[in-house]
């Protein structure tokens, strides 16, 4: 009797259970590629498919093509990293915002040198780009707290859509938007979330960063070859996946955006090796088998894995049908399954991974929300969460480098966050308006 009785729990109940089992499974400690592996497996099994048809939904979900495209496009990504985020690359990019800002360079610099560093996902990434906003503050006698906070907010401002964030290609995966569709709707979160950082951060501050007049701009290198290798990854991104889809008429079109970047990331790795030969620098792939490189590569796994054995559970459509005869509204299931997520595991990924398959499928259920509403939604509010998540390692690791409270710094983050989720939330009534 007791048996059945849990099967007989709503959809809707199984898929939360599921979800907060796993971001607690997570908060005690175990890795996140292995909690969503194991809630994988648990839905499926909850949705009443047999020990050995779970078996086979996981085998399916393994010899997906996608999947190892994926994990081998995050491991040219993260080894890539290594070179880009070298301290030779900053002081390239802070002496050019200084050359480009005049007085207000310092000011630039401070928005640059953390975005321009995270173009290239790192784990911890905002340790990198720490040591150059202190050096450029160092005459400057301004809060510790400030200065972690302007490091760690302006080191996430191109999270929302550039491609080479393993939270923007799971989210390419997940959801089915074209790439431009995505773009479109995302890049503007940029903008956002740069304003908002100007307002709330830097307005205040401008006549203690401004430099004298007359001050001798600082040497540098060229930026362009700093940039040159991400600009070529991010081409073929955009530009080759139509070519592959000519090539591969039988791929998915996430098999054309995987390869697209594949071919990007093979051409600048190439430049990158060639010129670290010149140089005498570090070997390429020198660092791949690193306990970093091995977390970012099993979470992932776990994220794709999840997806398709939540996809084969079927619970998706059931759970969805049930939140439309409800009196629930929808769009706060969306808004808070993400944040959550994020909150809890302080990672990208760790809510595009567990939020985004069940977002596609709410909105499926509902034709009132197209994917790109739920979209900006979901994501602003993930963002949110994680940004605001006391165990993000980039919120611990700048907070230490500038010996920071956490409350101090959310009295400066508190109100950029709120900016984002605010647009988010308004650009998806606007979407649902025009039905776009």
């Amino acid at each position: 009797m007791t048996f059945s009785i849990f099967f007989t729990v709503s959809p809707v109940a199984r898929i939360l259970t599921v979800f907060l089992l796993i971001l607690l499974l997570n908060r005690i400690g175990l890795p996140l590629g292995l909690a969503l592996l194991a809630g994988g497996l648990g839905i499926d099994l909850w949705a009443g498919r047999s020990m050995a048809a779970a078996a086979g939904d996981l085998a399916h979900a393994l010899t997906a093509p996608e999947l190892w495209l994926l994990l081998l496009n995050i491991t040219l990504i993260l080894e890539f990293g290594h070179f880009m985020a070298s301290e030779r690359s900053a002081r390239v990019i802070l002496a050019a915002a200084r050359r480009l800002g005049g007085r207000n360079g310092r000011a630039l610099g401070l928005v640059l040198i953390p975005a321009v560093i995270g173009l290239v996902p790192m784990p911890g990434g905002a340790l990198f780009s720490a040591p150059l906003v202190g050096e450029s503050l160092r005459d400057r006698d301004l809060p510790a707290a400030w200065k972690a906070s302007v490091n760690y907010w302006f080191r996430h401002v191109l999270e929302y859509w550039w491609p080479l964030y393993p939270v923007v290609i799971v989210s390419l995966s997940i959801f089915s938007l074209s790439t431009w569709h995505f773009f479109l709707l995302q890049v503007p979160f940029t903008a956002v979330s740069i304003g908002a950082g100007w307002f709330f951060l830097l307005r205040r501050r401008l006549d203690v960063l401004r430099d004298p007049a007359g001050s001798p701009p600082p040497a540098g290198g060229s930026l362009l070859s700093v940039l040159a290798p991400i600009l070529i990854i991010v081409t073929a991104t955009l530009l080759l996946p139509a070519t592959v889809a000519r090539l591969l008429p039988q791929a998915s079109p996430t098999t054309d955006k995987l390869l697209a970047m594949l071919a990007g990331l093979v051409v600048a790795l190439a430049l990158i090796a060639r010129g670290a030969g010149r140089d005498g620098g570090p070997r390429l792939f020198s660092r791949l088998a690193t306990a970093k490189t091995a977390s970012v590569i099993f979470t992932l796994a776990g994220v794709m894995l999840f997806q398709g054995m939540l996809e084969a559970s079927e619970l998706l459509p059931a759970a969805g049908r049930q939140l439309v005869a409800s009196q629930i509204p929808v769009e706060l299931i969306i808004a808070f399954l993400p944040f959550l997520a994020g909150l809890v595991t302080g990672l990208a990924i760790g809510f595009a991974g567990p939020a985004f398959p069940l977002v596609v499928g709410l909105a499926a259920a509902d034709p009132s929300i197209s994917e790109g509403a739920a979209l900006v939604l979901a994501f602003s509010m993930g963002y949110g969460g994680m940004m605001l998540s006391p165990v993000h390692l980039c919120y611990i690791l700048t907070r230490k480098y500038f010996f920071a409270s956490l409350a101090d710094t959310y009295r400066y983050l508190v109100p950029c966050v709120l900016a984002v989720m605010a647009w988010g939330a308004g650009l998806h009534c606007l979407l649902r308006i025009t039905g776009w």
